[in-house]
């Protein structure tokens, strides 16, 4: 497939995933589609997908993709984006706040036929959870590793 097929699958799915319409924006990925950094608890393929962004919708039911840059050829799109939201729902064991949340995230995505078949990705999800409120109950790796090191 062209690269132009494969921007127009990737601008599809962003455009349904914004109108909340998730079944149809998952029609972008393969049956199979690989995600090599999934979500918590996201399963495999088209499905696991269809879950996650079920997901996002319900903690996040006015979530909003803004593609800020997009690089493609004949089998790859990559895109920064901003995600942009309001915590109305659930999120990672939160509870909804009411807070408005905005963080960046880069996709890589590979197309075969029109279809995502590989994803590779991060959307910060750390900003995320600071931005609803969330508290952190410990350091992480990052802090445990600079206690040890300034010990």
């Amino acid at each position: 497939m062209s690269r132009d097929t494969n921007v127009a699958a990737q601008e599809h799915l962003a455009e349904n995933v914004n109108s909340g319409d998730i079944d149809t924006a998952v029609q972008s990925f393969a049956e199979d589609a690989v995600d090599h950094d999934p979500a918590p608890d996201q399963g495999p393929g088209r499905e696991g997908f269809r879950t996650f962004f079920k997901a996002l919708a319900t903690a996040f039911p006015d979530a909003h993709i803004e593609p800020a840059h997009l690089v493609a050829d004949d089998e790859h799109v990559s895109i920064a984006y901003t995600l942009t939201g309001t915590h109305q729902g659930e999120f990672n064991g939160i509870p909804a706040s009411g807070k408005r949340i905005e963080v960046r995230g880069v996709q890589i995505g590979r197309f075969e036929n029109g279809k995502i078949v590989e994803r590779w990705g991060s959307s910060d999800e750390l900003g995320i959870m600071r931005q609803i409120g969330a508290e952190s109950k410990s350091p992480g790796a990052l802090g445990k590793l600079a206690a040890k090191v300034g010990s």
